[in-house]
């Protein structure tokens, strides 16, 4: 399903659909962020003042959104698509042409300040590009592509924010290094399968537009940039080729709104000098807002990478959710199908993924996209001397708030902590036996609401108390009953004349109850004895 599907196509199928609504009258750009802040659906600026190009965003910034960007039915399915790109990679194919050189500026004429670039929260460091999916190559490592963001400093120079270990900042360096710069080429106004793709976290080596294209189903077509050996997203609306120049990492940069819902820091960042600015006719600008837009597909990455965390350690797994809590990034609940020691063996695993920093782990009966339901589990199930690991001096991310300040370039550690809120072994299972009420099943209150009546039922005046009693003794006397068992079976009668006999063979020292609470007779094997 719209494996075929291009960045404006999916701008159309959303304003079909309902989830894109036009503004055509004059929209000043310093307003766009918040505009876009407050509605629940993606927005297109036809009028953006001073500029010629429209501006949308937000079009990924809502589950339902996201889930349509894949094609999928359902928010689970986005999983399933990422990993089948991941396991199924299809190199991308190289074209001649493409719309996106329609229009080509290069040297001295660029001017970055022609471009509808917004600002976006109140300590942001200049107008910031944040929807540009980066390609580079390396002489040794191949093609890397990501997301990363690029501050307007001058009319032909930016920054960008590489400050975290990746496989594009280790790129970087080694031109660095070497003493060249690291050409890059900057597509922006793709469509969200690129921009899933080149946001998983890939192995060095292995080519992000490749998984892109086995999450489409066909091969993502690339043009060759014209000033720098470097390809680009052939369907893009805009495409700037520029070079990471070789100054490392000393020029100051931010600040940034963060996935994690804060204000960032200040980074330290090289400079990138723009070579030439590339564009359709009619290019529109896609300015990616932050957080949300940037959490509904980067979770599912997170998934992909926890479960087969998982399955190489031997856990079967029911269910995982990463958490907006979490910011989509830190923290993750995972129900397992345990057997002896797994809950532990499962946290181990989870907490080698990624920067992941808080993991717990639950029974398959445990909905792990219900917070009650966990936290639940936690307050019942967990003994904290023997079921939180805390694993100190694991690799953590700089834009973790909570950690103290290291110098640029030096990457920080972290604490990680797993809390096992399975059920222990030895601990016997009927203590979780949750409250269900009885007839919910058959008495539901619309009916009622409807009129329906239940039937009177024979009363104590109309039969022998006794008689009942026996029917209950010989029911009882080959295998226990629970109370509302022994009422529902004997339904004929009304609830008054059952528990009146039940209340003779207690009184005729007849009843009693086995280790589980159902009723038995006391002579019985099945009766529990007195402790002691």
């Amino acid at each position: 399903m719209h494996y075929q599907e291009s960045f404006r196509s999916f701008i159309e199928r959303l304003r079909r659909e309902g989830e894109l609504v036009d503004l055509h009258q004059p929209v000043d750009i310093r307003h766009i962020a918040t505009l876009v802040d407050q509605s629940d659906k993606a927005l297109m600026f036809h009028n953006v003042i001073g500029y010629e190009m429209p501006v949308v965003s937000g079009i990924i910034r809502s589950q339902k959104r996201a889930i349509m960007s894949m094609g999928c039915e359902t928010y689970p399915e986005i999983e399933a698509k990422l990993k089948r790109g991941i396991d199924n990679p299809i190199p991308p194919k190289m074209v001649e042409t493409s719309p996106a050189h329609e229009i080509v500026t290069e040297g001295d004429d660029v001017d970055l300040y022609k471009l509808p670039i917004p600002m976006s929260s109140i300590y942001d460091g200049g107008p910031m590009i944040t929807a540009g999916v980066v390609m580079a190559r390396d002489l040794e490592f191949g093609l890397n592509s990501g997301i990363y963001r690029f501050i307007v400093k001058e009319k032909n120079l930016t920054g960008i924010d590489i400050v975290t270990p990746n496989n594009m900042r280790l790129f970087a360096q080694r031109a660095y290094e070497a003493g060249r710069p690291c050409p890059i080429s900057i597509s922006i106004g793709t469509h969200p399968y690129e921009i899933m793709g080149s946001g998983f976290r890939a192995p060095l080596g292995v080519d992000e537009m490749a998984i892109a294209g086995g999450i489409r189903g066909h091969a993502v077509e690339l043009g060759q940039c014209k000033t720098i050996d470097v390809p680009y997203i052939a369907d893009a609306e805009i495409v700037i080729e520029a070079e990471i120049l070789p100054t490392g990492w000393v020029y100051p940069e931010g600040r940034f709104g963060e996935f994690t819902r804060l204000m960032g820091g200040l980074h330290w960042n090289p400079i990138v000098r723009i070579k030439a600015v590339c564009m359709r006719k009619d290019a529109m600008y896609y300015a990616l807002h932050m957080p949300w837009e940037n959490t509904w597909l980067a979770a599912p990455t997170r998934y992909t990478q926890i479960r087969q965390a998982l399955k190489t350690a031997g856990v079967a797994v029911k269910d995982i959710n990463v958490t907006l809590g979490g910011c989509a990034f830190w923290h993750a609940v995972i129900s397992i199908h345990k057997q002896a020691g797994e809950g532990k063996n499962a946290l181990l695993a989870a907490l080698s993924v990624l920067d992941l920093k808080h993991v717990v782990v639950v029974d398959d009966d445990i909905d792990v996209f219900n917070p009650i339901d966990v936290e639940w589990a936690i307050a019942t199930r967990v003994q904290a001397d023997k079921d939180i690991v805390v694993i100190s001096g694991a690799r953590g991310k700089p834009l973790d708030p909570s950690l103290p300040v290291t110098p640029p370039g030096v990457v920080p550690t972290t604490a990680k902590l797993g809390i096992d809120a399975t059920i222990s072994e030895g601990i016997p299972k009927e203590r979780f036996e949750r409250i269900a009420y009885a007839y919910a099943d058959t008495a539901l209150l619309n009916d009622y609401l409807d009129g329906k009546q239940d039937p009177s039922g024979v009363t104590a005046g109309d039969v022998d108390v006794g008689f009942v009693a026996d029917e209950i003794l010989r029911m009882i006397r080959d295998e226990p009953r629970y109370y509302t068992d022994i009422a529902e079976s004997l339904s004929r009668y009304n609830f008054e004349t059952v528990a009146r006999a039940l209340g003779h063979l207690h009184a005729e020292d007849l009843l009693w109850q086995d280790a589980r609470g159902r009723m038995c007779e006391k002579a019985s094997r099945f009766a529990v004895q007195p402790p002691g």
